[in-house]
């Protein structure tokens, strides 16, 4: 039997809060992307996240804590190996990984490469792991030359294809990234993602309209459940790429996270019953894989600041849980995902408040909670917290 109308789920991408106990086999020991940017930029000052409990989470030491919390609070391990986005958001739909997606740190090898050419008709230009930023300052003017591909991955399970517009128009650009998803699924890897950028040489600018050409999740989502019960479900931001664009009614894509704000908001003054999950993927693009400090704090406030018109939109039978999929700590050298544990949030009109929920053994437990909440049956992982939550 459902307990509310409608789910909200919004991801800080990449917001971890400490290092989990296996981060040591990650190369992340001492990663803490919360306390540790605040240590550098100075106090973040995040009210409304901290009103409804964040504060109070275990192991978060930088947020105010709240003496009288209007939601309730926890922190999520993850369950899966590895610390890809793709793993995260699936495992918060209840798919929980036995093994993690391949990546390489040394590189695509001569014969991945060579199948990259004979199947996309381009050249290609280094094929390493990079900071996208520098990769294009470093090859932009040489790709503007030639016309071969930038290509280069990173610590997560990516092959990335850069190119300038003028080059590669947006819609080639993704054509390309379709077909080297076939490549992509020969060797298990996780996304291929179009990286379109522009400007003259010293002037590079990456243009808002990345997309991700995602492996399927291997079984049944929490959307998919959402979705045949006869409800809505709407994914925002990258979601519908995290997911192929399986198990959705509505999907949206984002070119900035106010913009991720704004259809929310959009989809809360439409959707009458349902799911809606929003991925808010600035703090991790643009500011923590940059190893940026401040500007990941001043993104998080930002970002804070707009929450009340998402609390105020909610009605009495909403749900809103506010998580992240991994972490990014952007003071430590590493510019790749860390591997830590992930905020759980909980509030609305009919949520409990001042519930800790502790550490939950898996992100699964979100999508078990929501998939009862809405009384959309039952994912195939996760132990819900319901109950814990309900007044």
């Amino acid at each position: 039997m459902a307990l509310f109308k409608r789910a909200l789920v919004i991801v800080f991408d990449s917001l971890g809060v400490g290092e989990l106990p296996d981060a040591g086999r990650y190369g992340d020991e001492g990663s803490h992307t919360l306390d540790n940017l605040a240590s550098v930029a100075g106090r973040v000052r995040l009210p409304n996240l901290a009103s409804i409990g964040l504060g109070l989470i275990d192991g978060i030491k930088t947020i105010n804590k709240a003496a009288r919390p209007s939601g309730s609070f926890g922190r999520m391990r993850e369950a899966s190996p590895g610390k890809d986005t793709a793993t995260g958001h699936w495992e918060m739909a209840g798919v929980v990984l036995d093994r993690p997606f391949p990546v390489f740190l040394e590189g695509f090898s001569p014969e991945i490469m060579d199948k990259f050419t004979k199947l996309t008709g381009h050249g290609w230009l280094w094929a390493k792991a990079a900071s996208g930023t520098e990769i294009i300052e470093r090859f932009g003017e040489e790709h503007l030359a030639t016309g071969k591909l930038i290509v280069y991955t990173s610590a997560d399970s990516v092959f990335q294809i850069a190119a300038h517009d003028s080059v590669l128009p947006l819609e080639e650009l993704y054509r390309v990234c379709e077909k080297t998803r076939l490549l992509a699924d020969e060797y298990n890897i996780g996304r291929v993602i179009a990286r379109p950028f522009t400007g003259r040489p010293g002037a590079f600018e990456r243009v808002p309209a990345r997309r991700d050409f995602a492996t399927p999740p291997p079984s049944e989502t929490l959307l998919d459940l959402v979705k045949a019960a006869g409800q809505e479900m709407v994914g925002i931001g990258k979601i519908g790429d995290i997911f192929v664009h399986k198990g959705l009614t509505e999907e949206a894509h984002t070119a900035s996270d106010n913009e991720g704000i704004d259809l929310t908001l959009k989809a809360l003054a439409t959707v009458k019953r349902g799911f809606i999950f929003t991925n808010l993927v600035d703090l991790d693009t643009l500011y923590g894989h940059r190893n940026d400090p401040e500007g990941y704090a001043r993104a998080l406030e930002s970002m804070d600041a707009r929450l009340p018109e998402i609390m105020d939109a909610l009605g009495p039978e909403d749900v809103l849980f506010i998580t992240g999929d991994h972490g990014c700590d952007p003071t430590t050298p590493s510019t790749d995902h860390s591997r830590e544990y992930v905020p759980l949030l909980v509030f609305g009109r009919a949520v409990a408040r001042g519930v800790d929920l502790g550490t939950r053994d898996s992100f699964a437990d979100l999508g078990a909670t929501i998939a009862e909440a809405l009384g959309a049956g039952k994912t195939a992982n996760g132990r819900s917290f319901l109950q814990e939550i309900s007044k």
